[in-house]
């Protein structure tokens, strides 16, 4: 029983990692790209998704550092991160793809 409970210990830290990387790149990203270029695509303002994606690599890192996993606050760390790398992203790059233009 032991066994199970280190090996549950152990996914959940290399959860926490995957979701501090991603948080992590989300917030590089998003620091990279221009204010304007939010506003042309129709998204929320760069200090939006910047305010977002800093929260959630604040409750990775420090679900990360903690001894226990970072439960529904990292979900939703995951959560934002992963809609600013899938939809905001690829907007603000230039590289949407068009797929929307009405």
């Amino acid at each position: 029983m032991n066994l199970a409970f280190l090996i549950e210990a152990y996914m959940l830290r290399a959860l926490g990692i995957v979701i501090l990387v991603l948080a992590v790149w989300a917030v590089v990203d998003c620091l990279r790209h221009p204010a304007d270029r939010f506003a042309q695509e129709g998204k929320r303002t760069k200090g939006f998704w910047t305010a977002l994606t800093v929260g959630s690599a604040v409750v990775a890192a420090l679900s990360v550092l903690s001894a226990g996993s970072g439960g529904f606050l990292q979900l939703i760390g995951a959560c934002v991160a992963c809609v600013y790398l899938a939809d905001v992203k690829p907007a603000v790059s230039g590289k949407g793809g068009g797929w929307y233009n009405y």
